[in-house]
């Protein structure tokens, strides 16, 4: 028996697929439903934070490592003005000790220059003038005086100084010092004064 029911062009209409639930949140534009800008908010406090730890751990190494520099410098200083105390002292002991062993050589020379016994030869006094000479250069050499070496040596314009020439015998001799006018000294090393001598020439 045919069905009396009426038929329409109209279905019934079908809920979309992906359509909401009536029961479910409405979604965000970004698909997102509306947790992900909080858990974006808590990354972003947190990145802020291990930031400001990390600057804060930095300064406190720059602060600590300026703080020994500082201190190395303060030692450093004080180690130099330590040495350079040090140094005066051992200076001035080594000059007071010069300094008092000529002391005695300088008695020795005003015993002998006020003697007033008439009796004394010529002889005594010069014996006694060339005991000094030779116990003031022992004082000298001791404390580091040391004679420029120019006899018959090859000429030296580091040590000598030339005031005269003379002819040379032969082309062996050119440059050589003939006399020496002058001793030259050296004190630790230091030229104190150059030899004065006269050097052979050869034409």
């Amino acid at each position: 028996m045919p069905d009396d029911t009426p038929f329409t062009d109209e279905e019934p209409m079908m809920e979309k697929e992906g359509a909401p639930s009536g029961d479910g949140a409405a979604p965000n534009v970004d698909g997102s439903n509306g947790t992900g800008a909080a858990t974006a908010n808590g990354a972003d406090e947190s990145d802020a934070s291990l930031v400001s730890e990390e600057i804060a751990a930095l300064q406190a190494q720059l602060k600590d490592a300026s703080d020994k520099h500082l201190r190395l410098a303060a030692d450093f200083d004080n180690y130099r003005r330590r040495v350079e105390r040090d140094r005066a002292d051992q200076l001035a002991r080594a000059q007071t000790n010069l300094v008092k062993r000529l002391i005695e050589v300088m008695d020795d020379l005003e015993r002998v220059a006020h003697h007033g016994d008439d009796n004394v030869s010529k002889q005594s006094l010069l014996d006694g003038v060339q005991l000094i000479e030779r116990k003031l250069r022992q004082v000298l050499e001791s404390a580091g005086l040391e004679t420029v070496a120019a006899d018959d040596a090859r000429f030296d314009p580091q040590t000598m100084e030339a005031v005269a020439s003379v002819p040379a015998e032969g082309p062996e001799e050119d440059d050589t010092v003939s006399d020496v006018f002058q001793k030259g000294y050296r004190f630790n090393g230091v030229l104190v004064r150059p030899a004065r001598v006269r050097v052979r020439k050869h034409d």
